[in-house]
């Protein structure tokens, strides 16, 4: 029973956690506005991790601390790197499609068959 009570919740994380995947990628702003937060949150770390963590952050002492520390460091900068492209190839997509249809306008503007032909002239 327990087993199955288990399993239940993890499939409503993953489920939680797919669904607001997708919101944060699908609008351009709130993904722009997650990129900046993690750079921040990252950039943030980084300070800290630097200056006033540095004692306790100390590889001889604390290896594992260490090791976490700069792992959440990167991982928080390939986040934003990959959300960064991942704009960047929408980007590119939604360009294209603003070409695609602005061709396909101007190819019925000048088709001289079209019946707004006929009435510029």
């Amino acid at each position: 029973m327990s087993n199955n009570s288990a399993d239940k919740k993890i499939l409503r994380t993953t489920f939680f956690v797919i669904h607001a995947t997708r919101g944060l990628i699908g609008d351009q702003s709130t993904r722009r506005k997650t990129m900046f937060a993690i750079l921040l949150i990252a950039l943030v770390l980084l300070f800290s991790g630097s200056t006033f963590l540095r004692s306790a952050l100390n590889p001889r002492d604390h290896p594992g601390l260490f090791i976490a520390f700069w792992l959440a460091c990167a991982w928080l900068t390939l986040t934003a790197l990959l959300l960064s492209v991942f704009d960047l190839l929408m980007l590119r997509i939604e360009a294209r499609k603003a070409q695609r249809t602005l061709r396909e306008k101007l190819s019925q503007i000048e088709t001289p068959d079209s019946p707004n032909a006929e009435d510029n002239e």
